[in-house]
């Protein structure tokens, strides 16, 4: 029994976003000293075979965290000391928010999820701008975009161009989050022609490399439609996908009935699906997101088309040797199929 299943159950008494918060605060007091490296000795799974390039960056490793979890840049390096190829921050909006009143986080225990309606609470783009440009984080970081609630959709484009303008210096890729369930306004941003007008901000203000993150909940029709402003405006990647509104009815637990976005187990063969559909139709690479636990599930969505994988739901169920276990089964089960990287296993079963 690990250390970490030993203390899950006391952090599990604690209401989620208390617990995230005990932990990201002990993260934090690492952020600035030398144990992120010495955690890396520990962490970090050092294999050729598993080296990625994508969108003009080389990753460590597949294994990255998913945005969400360190919202406002302030663990990175303490990621990265953890074994994770790349750490997405965010989402970052112009102008600070709160979010929307707690409860906002519920485990769905029984199930290995998670519901969340945070409301894309962060500090801000100059905020997050600032510590970004100071950090010296050792992988690729990317920055989720996003736009403040109170924003009109036609004043949308504003928006995500002073958000990127403020982390443009420190971060590797930039993400266009127009899928978060959690928010007002954001279905309005999935129609084309607004996100038509996003990408021209975003492409005209210098973003590059730029990725667009998909909702699960899109019909393919719609989906099809974002695929054709990803080879419109030339965009280097697809992270799919963001968390969702439907409820399987394989759902057990009391939290199932909550609104907000539903991440982990339960979306894991929607959102490899999802890959699938993205990586049939596009050359761009994809990042797949949902229900990652293991290294078999990084593995489907790897063969299902996927570059990169991200987690942030099995963080809080397998605890901080997450990504060393990935990585390490991931070694094998390339070196099983006679693969000489990740590389070679992507789209494996298209």
């Amino acid at each position: 029994m690990s250390l970490y299943e030993r203390v899950r159950p006391l952090l599990f008494r604690l209401p989620p976003e208390t617990a995230h918060s005990v932990a990201h605060r002990g993260m934090a007091m690492a952020e600035r000293t030398p144990l992120p490296g010495l955690l890396k000795r520990g962490f970090a799974v050092e294999d050729e075979r598993l080296r990625v390039e994508a969108f003009g960056q080389e990753f460590p490793n597949p294994v990255g965290v998913a945005a969400g979890f360190d919202k406002n840049a302030e663990v990175p390096r303490t990621l990265q000391g953890l074994g994770f190829g790349h750490v997405e921050v965010g989402g970052v909006t112009a102008e600070p928010q709160s979010g929307n009143p707690r409860p906002r986080v519920f485990r769905l225990i029984e199930d290995e999820g998670i519901v969340n309606r945070m409301g894309l609470n962060n500090e801000g783009a100059d905020v997050v701008g600032k510590r970004l440009r100071s950090a010296n984080v050792g992988c690729p970081v990317g920055v989720n975009l996003a736009k403040n609630e109170r924003t009109p959709a036609e004043e949308a484009p504003a928006d995500y161009r002073y958000a990127y303008e403020q982390v443009a210096e420190g971060g590797d890729f930039f993400v266009v989050n127009v899928s978060c369930p959690n928010s007002e306004g954001f279905r309005d941003l999935q129609n084309r022609d607004t996100l038509e007008a996003i990408l021209d901000e975003l492409r005209d203000a210098g973003a590059s490399p730029l990725l667009v993150k998909l909702s699960p909940d899109l019909p393919e029709p719609a989906l099809e439609e974002t695929l054709e402003l990803v080879a419109q405006y030339d965009l280097e990647g697809v992270i799919a996908t963001n968390t969702s509104t439907e409820r399987p009815d394989s759902l057990n637990s009391p939290g199932r009935v909550e609104e907000g976005g539903l991440s982990g187990k339960p979306i894991e063969e929607t959102a490899t699906e999802a890959v699938r559909f993205v990586a049939e139709r596009t050359d761009v690479p994809v990042i797949g997101v949902g229900g990652v636990f293991t290294a078999a599930d990084a593995y489907r969505k790897i063969r299902a088309g996927a570059s990169m994988v991200q987690l942030y739901t099995a963080f809080i169920f397998r605890g901080p040797t997450v990504a060393r276990e990935i990585n390490q089964g991931l070694a094998t089960l390339l070196e099983r199929d006679g693969f000489d990287s990740v590389s070679e296993a992507v789209g494996a079963d298209l």
